[in-house]
């Protein structure tokens, strides 16, 4: 079955500064997830793999990335595909990159000679001092960091593209249509700049401002569930307001905007389809390249939406239009 997007016209040693060690790749049989003491799932690809990259230290935490290079590395000016996990802001992690479906996207994207960097985040968890913004601004000074070192790495800091799944996804589209120079972390990593291109979100929210977008059957009394991950740390506005809009990709659509592919599933009662139709109204207002696949019967995480009936653009229907709209735009 062809699908056909919607576009609504109304989107080798390396001098790092950081140490030799955390440079070394690590080998996958012996690396494990402290926490979960499962093995780490990385990217199962044949091309170099940095894995464990420092790229900043905050709080006294360090933060990591995993970078994986095209499967023929052969250019010097390569493209980077950015992948924010998902998870509510408050869980998942990088290594959701190897898992499923999106270590497909990313294992066909690595042959197309592109390279991927999977980005762990702080997490807004309960009394962390961690918000939603904190998430954003760290996958920002990855990008950041990752630019600081174009020249080792052989990449092209002005063809940064974005690609996340449910908060991820609003991340991916954060860091898509947000400025470079917005939303400020390490000072250290301030002055490096970059250029998105292009990104593609996988069922994630585009605007917090109005908390009916997240009442998927419209019921009375819904209450807003995410505004303690919004709201939760004392940098940025304080005005609930100012936040609301700061953390809403909406927000930063203008006609200018690099292209967007938003995939929303129709029977998604955690991230409703509600979203996608609100982006749709919105460029309509401001002619912005955002384009749409609605999945009928499909809930969070392309599951069925009620058990039993098939998706429909399928899960690999997806992946290859996640693909070919990076492609386009290559």
């Amino acid at each position: 079955m062809k699908i056909s997007r919607i576009a609504l016209l109304a989107l080798a040693s390396l001098s790092f500064l950081i140490s030799a060690q955390a440079l070394e790749p690590l080998k996958e049989s012996g690396y494990t997830n402290s926490k979960s003491n499962k093995p780490a799932k990385y990217v199962s690809s044949p091309g170099k793999q940095l894995r464990e990259v420092v790229y900043k230290r905050v709080g006294g935490r360090a933060l990591y990335l995993d970078f994986y290079f095209p499967d023929e590395d052969t250019n010097k000016n390569k493209p980077v595909v950015i992948y924010t996990h998902g998870g509510g802001w408050a869980a998942g992690s990088k290594y959701g990159a190897g898992n499923a479906s999106f270590n497909v996207v990313h294992k066909e994207l690595l042959k197309q000679g592109f390279c991927v960097a999977s980005v762990q985040y702080r997490l807004a968890r309960k009394e962390s001092g961690v918000a939603m913004r904190d998430c954003v601004i760290d996958s920002k000074d990855a990008i950041r960091f990752l630019s600081a070192h174009s020249k080792e790495l052989g990449i092209d800091p002005n063809r940064i593209y974005t690609f996340g799944d449910s908060a991820g996804g609003q991340m991916s589209q954060m860091l898509l249509l947000s400025s470079p120079d917005s939303l400020i972390g390490d000072p250290e990593l301030a002055k490096y700049t970059y250029k998105t291109v292009a990104g593609v979100s996988w069922y994630g929210p585009c605007d917090f401002q109005d908390e009916q977008l997240f009442n998927h059957d419209d019921r009375a009394n819904f209450r807003d569930r995410f505004g303690p991950r919004i709201m939760g740390s004392e940098t940025g506005p304080q005005a609930k307001e100012a936040r609301y809009a700061e953390m809403s990709p909406v927000t930063y659509i203008t006609k200018d905007s690099p292209p967007l592919l938003m995939i929303q599933g129709d029977g998604d009662t955690t991230i409703p389809v509600k979203q996608a139709y609100h982006m749709q109204e919105a460029v309509k207002t401001v002619p912005a390249p955002v384009e749409f696949i609605i999945v009928k019967h499909a809930g969070h995480n392309w599951r069925k939406a009620d058990g039993k009936t098939e998706i429909d653009p399928s899960r690999d229907e997806i992946v290859a239009s996640t693909v070919e709209f990076f492609l386009d735009h290559k």
